[in-house]
């Protein structure tokens, strides 16, 4: 891989991990109503299931799941449900006193970015159609793919970091009412997003 090449991976990851998602709301959502330490948890559980699709990359298990239509369409289904579920959480959770923070277990967190993170197969997709174009055939694939995962899940958890201190900064000015209608918001993106998803065939 030149240099040049990883450069421009990098550039693409940055701009990629900016744009808001699912995975961005989930965190900005649980550092506003439940602290920056869950925050941070959402976020790890995010980059492990990152690091579970750019294995699943690497070892050619991805294009093997987006071969088969039913396997697809069975984690398409659950991630969609999912999705859902966790909007629907996020909407109907109960008010809070404006100066309270409700603490959440940090493994509970971390399940939560993780499986929001591989619950949607679209994902996927997107791995194995963006490793191919950063990767020199005529060298060695493991190596490469192994800059490139370690690259992504640095920036993405940089820029994680970023929104978690933006939402917990966010909260200490405005206060935790603000949190809640920014909770509600993010579940309600997340309902969508999990409706979307559910719509979505496999090419």
């Amino acid at each position: 891989m030149s240099f040049e090449l990883w450069l421009a991976f990098l550039a693409t990851e940055t701009v990629l991990c900016f744009v808001p998602g699912p995975a961005v709301l989930l965190v900005v959502s649980v550092a506003m109503s439940r602290g920056a330490r869950a925050g941070l948890a959402a976020s790890f559980g995010i980059l492990a299931g990152n690091a579970l699709y750019f294995l699943c990359s690497a070892t050619g298990v991805a294009a093997l799941i987006l071969a088969s239509s039913r396997l697809f369409g069975v984690l398409q289904s659950a991630g969609a449900a999912y999705l859902v579920w966790l909007g629907l959480c996020m909407l109907l959770a109960p008010g809070r006193a404006p100066a309270a923070v409700t603490p959440q277990p940090l493994p509970r967190s971390f399940l939560r970015g993780f499986v929001v993170q591989t619950a949607n197969p679209k994902a996927l997709i997107f791995f194995v159609a963006l490793l191919p174009q950063f990767i020199h055939p005529a060298a060695p694939v493991g190596p490469q793919v192994l800059i490139l995962g370690i690259t992504s899940v640095l920036i993405e958890l940089l820029v994680l970091a970023l929104y978690t201190g933006l939402a917990v900064r966010a909260r200490r000015l405005a206060g935790a009412r603000f949190a809640g209608r920014l909770e509600r918001l993010g579940g309600g993106f997340l309902v969508a997003a999990g409706a979307r998803l559910a719509l979505v065939r496999a090419a």
